[in-house]
């Protein structure tokens, strides 16, 4: 795709005019405005139910706002100077896909109504006009991480990177792993944030689903935002190889368990780029003195922890949806992403949006390389819709668990075929919210 800035997209006309209809003014935020900047920030933090922002909070969250399109939702019965009724912010970043390389991703985060505005179509103005604005830009995936599950499906999006949560009992679960070669430094939090963010845009280029950190990002995980209430608890160590080479971070806060001297550490952030530091520095956290409950979030389906304890009983995993994505533009985003095995297939997406709309030939060749082409004449092998398409692109979910759930309508041949080609090695996560 041609090279653009994306803050220089318009305000989708489409939603201005569903809500204009409705006396709301839909537009995009123009940070120069320090008032308004700050009345958006504001509007933000409730929609989230979060607290009212402080002055040093509003200072964190400049960069960010100013790095994002951002667009409000204005009641104009209330006056041009009020805060927004909603808002919604995205920004254009890579995501890693099956085979290594990336495409631009209209990510969009930000996503509130008010509670005195709800059921009046803004939600439905809000993530649409994301995703018009993304298809006129030609970026050919969009994605977002939710708070809730249920609402994100209706425009297209899938659940394509699910993750797991653990919880370690220390003293059951033992250590089984390799003997690391290396060693491990405090990193303290002044620094911790820069070092985050380079081992993490190194490690994240090899796994589908990833998408590069930001500054503000690694700055709050690391205990350096103003509204972290653990921020003085915040500790964070390094692993260096044996040529002395830092290949993972881990970020972590414990916390004491009811008076007993004995602690739950809580992993903000593991990030390696090596098996090996991977499994080095979860043996420092289920290893660490005093701790007997160590857990995590966002971790990888394929993570080794299970298989790196004595007793698995004592690592309890949970399943759950985290990244979703949704296709936009099927040739480039089926074309670009490798397959691991051939295959010749004719597949009819249902959009009701109308972006991935058609029947389209995906043809696979031995070495993984895909082409794709509107179908000519050739009947459909499959019937999907885009959430299902979308979350098949991944490589993370089977096709015959689709089909199991109703969701591709196909012949067990073309079920097996589709699974054998879309299987992603390794599985795709993502590790950060956004």
């Amino acid at each position: 795709m041609t090279a653009f800035d994306f803050l220089d997209v318009p305000a989708d006309p489409a939603s201005a005019a569903r809500l204009a209809a409705e006396s709301l003014s839909y537009r995009v935020l123009d940070t120069s405005d320090s008032a308004a900047s700050e009345n958006f920030h504001r509007a933000t933090a409730r929609g989230f139910l979060g607290g009212d922002p402080s002055e040093d909070e509003l200072r964190f969250g400049r960069r960010t706002l100013e790095a994002r399109r951002n667009i409000g939702v204005y009641d104009e019965s209330a006056g041009v100077d009020s805060r927004p009724v909603a808002t919604i912010d995205s920004w254009v970043t890579p995501v890693v896909i099956p085979g290594g390389e990336s495409l631009p991703m209209w990510a969009i985060s930000g996503v509130t109504v008010s509670a005195t505005h709800r059921r009046r179509g803004i939600a439905r103005a809000l993530l649409e006009g994301e995703l018009r604005a993304a298809a006129s830009a030609g970026v050919p995936i969009a994605g977002l991480t939710v708070s809730e599950a249920t609402i994100y499906g209706r425009y297209g999006f899938g659940s394509a990177l699910p993750v797991a949560r653990y919880s370690v009992d220390t003293r059951r679960a033992g250590w089984a792993g390799p003997a690391h070669r290396g060693s491990f430094e405090y990193v303290e939090r002044e620094s911790l944030a820069a070092e985050l963010g380079s081992v993490h845009d190194r490690a994240r280029r090899v796994r589908p689903g990833q998408i590069p950190g930001w500054e503000s990002r690694w700055e709050g995980m690391a205990g350096l935002s103003p509204s972290d209430t653990d921020r003085d608890k915040v500790r964070g160590v390094r692993y260096r190889d044996s040529s002395g080479a830092v290949r993972g971070v881990i970020v972590f806060v414990l916390s004491e368990r009811s008076g007993s001297f004995r602690f739950s550490l809580q992993v903000r952030l593991l990030v390696a780029e090596t098996s090996e530091a991977t499994a080095a520095l979860w043996q420092f956290a289920v290893q660490h003195d005093l701790v007997d409950e160590v857990t995590a979030d966002l971790r990888p389906l394929d993570d080794p922890l299970p298989w790196l304890v004595r007793d698995p009983r004592g690592v309890t995993q949970t399943v759950h949806d985290h990244g979703w994505l949704r296709v936009l533009d099927v040739p480039i985003a089926l074309g670009e992403r490798h397959y691991s095995a051939p295959v010749d297939t004719v597949l009819r997406v249902r959009d009701a949006l109308g972006f991935a709309a058609g029947d389209w030939r995906l043809v696979v060749d031995d070495e993984g390389r895909a082409s794709v082409s509107a179908s000519a004449g050739r009947p459909a092998d499959a019937e999907l819709d885009v959430s299902a398409l979308s979350v098949l692109y991944a490589g993370g979910v089977r096709a015959a668990t689709l089909h199991a759930a109703g969701r591709i309508d196909a012949s067990a041949e073309t079920v097996e075929a589709l699974d054998r080609a879309f299987v992603s090695f390794p599985t795709p996560s993502l590790d950060i919210w956004y």
